[in-house]
């Protein structure tokens, strides 16, 4: 009996000293990547928050990615911020970045709010014979001068000496 209770406890001060051992590794590892990190975004030049905020400055992505979980359930959402929302920050920095900056369909917007424009898919596209006709709208129409226009789409007024020919074509066609 005294033998197995010996060789028990053995056993526990061997694995006692393994997990030792391997705390004391881990923690050296850590040390170790800590130092080579902050060597690393000191010297870099890419990122500006990770060279003037060396080392934590690692961590802003991480971060920023386990945001939106948070924000779902404990803080503000994507488009409740101002001046600038979650989303738009989030757009411009990627677009920054060079990065693809499309978004996706589908919408974090409140759609049920009186103005909001939608764009809907058609399933089944128009043919010639069943479109109607664009009608006039009519913008200001209390104005002193309304505006008329026959289409909805329009280009704003720019310098067409600063773009090229066909540019000044396409635009025009997009418009019609």
């Amino acid at each position: 009996m005294q033998d197995m209770s010996e060789r028990f406890g053995n056993f526990l001060i061997t694995s006692l000293e393994i997990l030792a051992a391997a705390f004391i590794l881990l923690i050296g590892a850590v040390v170790l990547w800590t130092i080579v990190a902050y060597i690393l975004d000191v010297t870099q030049t890419r990122h500006a928050i990770r060279r003037n905020y060396p080392v934590i400055g690692r961590f802003r992505y991480f971060f920023e990615h386990l945001g939106e979980f948070f924000r779902q359930y404990f803080f503000a959402m994507d488009r409740e911020e101002l001046p600038f929302n979650r989303a738009e920050r989030s757009w411009a920095y990627r677009a920054a970045k060079d990065l693809d900056n499309t978004v996706a369909f589908g919408s974090t917007r409140d759609m049920r709010r009186p103005g909001t424009v939608v764009f809907v898919n058609c399933a089944f596209p128009t043919l010639g014979q069943d479109a109607v006709p664009p009608r006039p709208v009519t913008v200001g129409p209390g104005c002193r001068v309304p505006y008329t226009t026959a289409s909805l789409f329009n280009i704003s007024g720019m310098s067409y000496g600063a773009i090229s020919r066909p540019a000044v074509l396409a635009l025009s066609n997009g418009a019609k």
